[in-house]
């Protein structure tokens, strides 16, 4: 069979940046809106992991067997990040890992070699992208960061792909040489001229491919980084206005190389059986694809709803909105501020971390088979009954807990103080003390519930430190911020230092 799109994930960070904020910072307007940001603590391959949780998360889905993954901007040059997804998600040793970086570009061709990876076994493609621009520049005030993920495989597919179609042009609209944090752009008139003719040649020919007209086109994706093309091709393709797929870039920025996954990802969710879906990307050229949604769609988006999974147009309202703008440049490092006044971490041990490897990248714990004691970090001795070697590892990154006792800590070393570590009783057991993220200290509460969230602790000599973290959650949705404060007494086992 054809391999299709069997599942698919989204992740978008916790904290926006309003538009305003930036345009007050320089004394212009700054425009309306706002744009998702990582946290200090987040790279592409953090959301990388999140994106692909929540592709894997389903009950059914079956595991890959080849992951891809692709940024513009990867956390290493000279090692497959793919490795650290592979290992955050608790893939199999046996499967592969692979990196497809550099351009947005590389995103379509990663897609692309997963549905081909996907006929022989199901294979996972993650696109990730953290956009930064130069401060008040519009790649700052428009790009967004965040990360999407596709499974495809042989058998389940909610699509059918009917035509394809790309076509390639050498021009300088847009580049980054190595060393520089921020991309140039050349002027927007010419990018427009550059784009269009490329864009609807690629959308003509992958119809004829597919056999249908633009009249036929139920749902149509159009993206890329050069704003005015792409607003210009929504318009001249013959597609009706109510038919083009919405980008949400007002409220969440242009998540460049993620962001046709992401407007994919909510036209899934919405679409209907027997619909077609024609997805244009404009990235050094133009690639566009027919696909047709099939009868797996309506079981796929019940299973995404059972499993707690938030839709796409509900992500894109969360968040939380009051990132003061100098606090967003040191997260950037485009403002160095006064570092804690404390020693620095040291660098992570390679060889202990690749002992560890499924404590510090899989969060898995160890569970007694004698008495059912569980363990974090995992242990080879019982602490309850003293069992030598009968343990069985658990998986914790996808279980919830709750928040046992907190300490809200000014002193020690955070990129983005003060520090709030938790002590957490997880669901079924387990007692683990580590640090929360994407929390206003203000309202942690013994007794709030939490998710786990992969993380990057600290960079040290070029080396990242990845590892867990805790964030607020609701009931209803995996890893998503719950707003309100729960109903108990802050003041039980609550500390500050």
């Amino acid at each position: 069979m054809e391999p299709g799109i069997v599942s698919w994930g989204v992740y978008l960070p916790y904290w926006r940046l309003e538009r305003r904020a930036i345009g007050q910072a320089f004394g212009t307007g700054g425009g309306k809106g706002s744009r998702a940001v990582a946290s200090y603590d987040e790279d592409t391959t953090s959301m990388a992991v999140e994106a692909g949780r929540r592709a894997l998360t389903p009950p059914g889905v079956p595991e890959p067997a080849d992951l891809f993954f692709s940024t513009p901007a990867p956390a290493y040059l000279d090692k497959t990040n793919a490795t650290t997804v592979h290992a955050g998600l608790g893939l199999a040793s046996g499967s592969g890992a692979y990196d497809l970086c550099g351009s947005v570009r590389s995103s379509w061709a990663t897609l692309q070699l997963a549905a081909l990876a996907g006929a022989r076994a199901p294979a996972l493609a993650v696109v990730a992208d953290l956009r930064t621009g130069l401060p008040g520049g519009p790649d700052e005030t428009q790009g967004g960061d965040g990360a999407v993920a596709f499974l495809f495989a042989a058998e389940g597919g909610v699509t059918q792909q009917l035509g394809h179609a790309s076509c390639t042009d050498e021009f300088l609209d847009r580049w980054r040489v190595p060393g520089e944090t921020a991309s140039r752009q050349w002027e927007d008139r010419f990018g427009e001229e550059a784009y269009l003719p490329l864009a609807r040649s690629a959308f003509e020919r992958a119809l004829a491919d597919a056999g249908i007209a633009a009249g036929d086109v139920d749902h149509l994706v159009v993206s890329g980084l050069q704003a005015r093309a792409v607003a210009g091709l929504k318009k001249s393709l013959g597609v009706p206005a109510d038919r083009v797929a919405p980008d949400h870039a007002g409220v969440i920025g242009n998540l460049g190389a993620a962001q046709t996954g992401l407007a994919l990802a909510d036209v899934l969710e919405r679409a209907t059986v027997g619909q077609v879906v024609v997805v244009v990307e404009l990235a050094d050229g133009a690639d566009a694809v027919v696909l047709r949604t099939t009868g797996a769609l309506p079981a796929v988006q019940e299973a995404r709803r059972e499993a707690g999974l938030t839709a796409v147009a509900d992500l894109v309202g969360e968040g939380r909105s009051d990132l003061d703008y100098a606090v967003y440049l040191s997260w950037r490092g485009m403002l160095h501020r006064e570092p804690p006044r404390r020693p620095d971490p040291e660098r992570p041990d390679a060889p202990a971390s690749r002992r560890t490897e499924g404590w510090k990248f899989g969060f898995n714990a160890s569970r007694c088979t004698v008495c059912g004691f569980r363990h974090l970090p995992p242990t080879r001795v019982c602490l309850s009954c003293q069992s030598v070697d009968q343990m069985t590892s658990e998986r914790m990154a996808d279980l919830r807990g709750t928040v046992a006792t907190f300490t809200i800590d000014h002193l020690a070393f955070s990129l983005s103080p003060p520090m709030v570590g938790a002590v957490i009783d997880f669901d079924g057991g387990g007692r683990y003390r580590g640090e929360m993220t994407d929390v206003d200290p203000g309202s942690v509460a013994v007794g709030t519930r939490v998710a786990m969230t992969f993380r990057r602790l600290y960079t040290t000599e070029g080396v990242h430190n990845y590892f867990w973290k805790a964030r607020p959650v609701s009931d209803g949705s995996l890893g998503e911020m719950d707003g309100s404060e729960p109903e108990v007494n802050r003041a039980e086992g609550a500390a500050t230092s």
